[in-house]
Formats: structure tokens, sequence, C-alpha cells
């Protein structure tokens, strides 16, 4: 489902693949040809007959590996130097924990930050408890309430590449790409309420320009 084609295929961490011939698979493939279709609202809709959680892996998978490529174009120019703590303008300032290897909240730079949450969120989607892969394998209670705190984490991403580096995305003519996967991400989250209004505040009025065309 990416929106990136051929280009850079610089990613920051390695991409996530959801195992062909799988149910998965078959729900991605879905997905793809629904947003061949350009209308992001029907896009990000449950399939009939599906399963919330499967479409949710799905999804979360995809974006992801849109964020790893998005950040992977961008990584140099978002370093200690240039992103002394992980913002997304001059109100909003992120401190990493993940309640297991750092349980209390540590001030660091963006990369940093960005390479703690990108490996976070690669250790959720391969463990296999979480997030299934084989068809008939139960979700876990918790898989929704990890699904919605992984959202939350990558919507962190693209709030700090809108806020601290849109001229380099700018630049590298990567502006639609951002926006699509960003608007995309948005409605996805939005159709299921995945993700608290509080924590989207960074860029609400980018939200409300590219989704208020859509209503």
């Amino acid at each position: 489902m990416s929106f990136f084609g051929s280009r850079s295929s610089k990613t920051f961490k390695p991409k996530k693949n959801i195992p062909e011939g799988s149910h998965q698979y078959e729900l991605l493939k879905h997905a793809e040809a629904t947003l061949g279709s350009g209308n992001l609202r029907m896009a990000v809709m449950l399939p009939e007959g599906e399963d919330l959680n499967e479409w949710v892996v799905v999804n979360t998978v995809d974006f992801f590996n849109q964020i790893n490529l998005l950040y992977g174009t961008i990584t140099d120019f978002c370093t200690e130097e240039s992103c002394p703590v992980m913002s997304a303008g001059p109100k909003y300032e992120y401190h990493w924990a993940d309640g297991t290897n750092i349980k209390k909240p540590i001030k660091c730079s963006a990369p940093k930050y960005i390479d703690y949450l990108m490996t976070w969120v690669q250790d959720q989607l391969d463990d296999e408890t979480l997030f299934p892969s084989k068809i008939g394998v139960p979700f876990p209670k918790n898989f929704m309430s990890v699904a919605k705190t992984i959202l939350k984490r990558l919507f962190r991403v693209y709030a700090h590449i809108y806020h601290q580096h849109f001229d380099p995305v700018i630049q590298l003519q990567e502006e639609a790409h951002l926006n699509t996967s960003f608007k995309h991400f948005i409605f996805f989250v939005q159709e299921f309420n995945l993700i608290d209004r509080r924590e989207l505040a960074p860029l609400q009025e980018l939200i409300e320009k590219l989704t208020s065309k859509d209503r």
C-alpha cells in the first residue's frame, strides 16, 4: 500500500512484511485495491465480514512501513544538533518510556526518540502473541490497547516531520506523499476512534484542512 512506488528505498528500520498466502496478506491486497480508487474514506472502512483486529494489524503494519520510509528520507536533517529534543512545534515535547526497558520518561533528542519508538513498534509487530499472523490464533485481550499506543506514537513521527522538517520534505518533493500518507492515517484512526483527540492537537489545523474536503 506504499505511496512511494520505486522512489528512494532507504528506510529507517527494515520493512515489516506480511506473510504471503496468509489471510492478512489477502486483506492487504484488498486494501491496496481500494486505496487505488483514490477514496481514502472508503479505503479505511472495515471490509464486510472481516475481523476488526485483523484489519487494524494490516493497516498498522502498513503505516509503520510508510513512516519508516518517510522518516528514512529526512534522517540527514534530523540530527542530535538540529533536534536536541523530540518536539512537534514549540508547545509539544515528547519524552520516551516504554514501560519495560525505560520505565521513567527520559528527555532525549528526536533521532534517539524515533529510534526508540520505531524499534519498540517493530518489537510489538514481531511478537506473535500480540500480533498473531496465523489464522485461528486468537488476539490477546490487550491487543487493541497496544495497537492504539503504537498508532499514538507513530503519529508523533508525522507531527515531528511536519513541524520540524517540512522544508526538506518540500525540497525532496515528498510533500504529496507525506500528505497522502498522513491523510490516510488520520482517516483510519478517526474511522475506528483509535487516537484520543488531545493527542492529535499538534496537527489539528492540518487535520481539519486535509479532512474537510472529504466530509
